[in-house]
């Protein structure tokens, strides 16, 4: 058992028998009363976000999650199959648990997945990732930077709002946590 002194972001909470990642907390000394803890809290399994407070002090169960890099194979229509980099295991997991992140995965690229007890809770993907345009409509002679963005389509499917002066077959980085254009790529 350990206090709420010990929460991090990305810890994972057991309360009343479910899974809880933090995805936030706040740490609240008022003037007046006890000190408090303020969280907000992504549910493992279902992806619901709640906000909690505990007491300052108040003992809570932290769950084991072993986080480790696999390799994005295929996309067989209902799961996603990743590959252990150690073993060669293949380990399919189904798209609700990879969420957004499918919108970026290329094939043979890399991502990190939380496990606990054999059960996948996450994956999460690096940062950024470099993606080619396959659609986008042509720029005009003169647009730059400062214009304004044009919607394009990358080579996982995903739109990508990009500066007019991007032409189709750029390669382009991509934050993954938004989706938001971070420059071209040579």
């Amino acid at each position: 058992m350990a206090t709420t002194n010990d929460i991090k972001n990305g810890a994972v909470l057991n309360l009343d028998g479910q899974l809880w990642s933090v995805i936030e907390f706040q740490h609240v000394k008022p003037g007046k009363g006890g000190a408090f803890v303020r969280t907000k809290l992504r549910n493992a399994r279902s992806q619901k976000v709640v906000d909690k407070t505990f007491n300052a002090g108040t003992k809570i169960e932290f769950a084991t999650v072993d986080r480790r890099d696999y390799q994005f194979l295929y996309n067989d229509g209902t799961d996603f199959v990743f590959m252990d980099n150690d073993t060669y295991e293949q380990l399919p997991i189904p798209a609700d648990i990879v969420g957004d992140a499918s919108k970026y995965l290329l094939e043979n690229g890399t991502a990190t997945i939380s496990m606990h007890e054999g059960e996948a809770l996450q994956v999460e993907l690096p940062a950024s990732v470099v993606l080619e345009i396959t659609y986008t409509e042509p720029g005009l002679q003169g647009d730059r930077s400062s214009a304004g963005t044009k919607s394009a389509t990358v080579e996982t499917g995903a739109e990508v709002q990009v500066p007019l002066f991007v032409e189709q077959g750029t390669r382009i980085k991509v934050d993954t946590r938004d989706g938001s254009y971070l420059g071209r790529v040579n």
